[in-house]
């Protein structure tokens, strides 16, 4: 399945990496920047890739760390630029896309990553050309306009969004995510359902992006334990990657809201992975959002959670909960190391990115933390 009416040509289906020489002689490609983990490049797979192109992919970047910093951006940047590559291939999770994303713009300038991460210069025109190859059904960076990078020097995590950091190409190969550990295809594919509710709830929604909001969450209530149970069930992951092409869908129009504003600092100062990040928030916002004051709201969380097959949205979100401890993620914020209100206070300080305020329910301060304290054990007290 090809689609091409949209930003990003769309290229989905078992065995379609095959396809990657074929796409680099259409588009007339001729050197090639791979930017791949650094696992690839151990087990061979990245030298692999280099071979199935014949010469027209040369050089292999893969220093770039889960929750890619400016830095990993920069030294990326700083390899296509000087190397005078006119394409990349990016194949791998949403860190090592999200990273090639920006990169690919960053090497038509001379300047530092920072200088747009803080809004000081505007992206205002394309980078170098980007094919993206996920290995995870979960940030469905390879079809959205969005990255997430993080400072550390500042300790500042957040989403960068411009039309420019589109890829030219997404090749979807589910077979790709057969060999996704346990806990990546955990953290993976409830980042997916975060996607999916978000974008349903968020106040940017709209009809279609519902649609596809609910198209989603179906493909992740009914095949996101199989996969995690039975991780060579290629159906499951077949149903996986779509679910997380057709979140992608649905949240790069609407954008995220409170799981994953919340989420951001749960990386950042708690170690927390992205998706078991946002996954920590997730039910409870649901449960949140679903007794909201606006009638509207209120009844479309509740038909939303019907349509996927459940009593009411209290019912959905306890499903999301016994996913969580099926497959071992944090419930409470003693899992993640919240043992003090000096350590709750400054998480409650630091969920405030921009996409808290597309959450339709308003979210204050001292909401938040009495929300937050719903989940805390009985000794974190004032």
């Amino acid at each position: 399945m090809c689609i091409r009416d949209r930003p990003v040509a769309i290229d989905f289906g078992i065995g379609k990496l095959t396809k990657l020489p074929e796409i680099i002689e259409q588009f007339d490609y001729k050197k090639g920047l791979l930017i791949s983990t650094p696992s690839m490049v151990k087990n061979g797979t990245a030298n692999k890739l280099l071979e199935l192109c014949d010469g027209k992919l040369v050089g292999i970047f893969s220093d770039i760390q889960p929750n890619p910093t400016l830095k990993n951006t920069d030294d990326c940047a700083s390899v296509l630029r000087n190397h005078d590559y006119d394409f990349a291939v990016a194949i791998g999770g949403g860190s090592i896309l999200d990273c090639a994303k920006v990169a690919c713009f960053m090497a038509t300038t001379t300047d530092a990553t920072s200088l747009y991460f803080y809004k000081e210069k505007l992206v205002d025109h394309p980078g170098i050309p980007l094919i993206a190859i996920p290995t995870t059904s979960g940030t469905a960076s390879e079809i959205t306009s969005a990255s997430v990078l993080t400072d550390t020097e500042k300790g500042v995590k957040a989403p960068m969004n411009y039309k420019y950091f589109y890829p030219k190409y997404a090749l979807v190969d589910p077979e790709l995510t057969l060999s996704c550990p346990p806990t990546v295809t955990a953290a993976s594919g409830i980042d997916v359902l975060a996607h999916s509710l978000e974008a349903f709830y968020g106040k940017k929604h709209q009809p279609y992006t519902d649609m596809a909001a609910e198209k989603a969450a179906k493909l992740v209530f009914e095949n996101l334990l199989t996969v995690y149970k039975e991780p060579h069930n290629v159906e499951a992951r077949v149903n996986m990657s779509l679910a997380s092409v057709t979140a992608g869908l649905a949240f790069n129009l609407t954008q995220t809201a409170a799981a994953h504003a919340c989420s951001y600092p749960l990386t950042q100062d708690f170690g927390i992975t992205h998706g078991e990040a946002c996954a920590f928030t997730l039910a409870a916002f649901w449960r949140l959002n679903s007794e909201s004051d606006d009638e509207y709201v209120r009844n479309r969380l509740q038909q939303f959670s019907k349509n996927c097959g459940f009593k009411d949205a209290n019912a959905l979100a306890d499903f999301i909960d016994y996913m969580k401890q099926e497959m071992g993620l944090c419930m409470v914020l003693e899992d993640i190391g919240v043992t003090s209100v000096e350590l709750l206070d400054e998480l409650v300080s630091n969920s405030f990115a921009p996409n808290m305020q597309n959450n339709p329910v308003d979210i204050t301060p001292s909401l938040l933390k009495e929300f937050y304290q719903s989940l805390v054990p009985a000794s974190v007290t004032e």
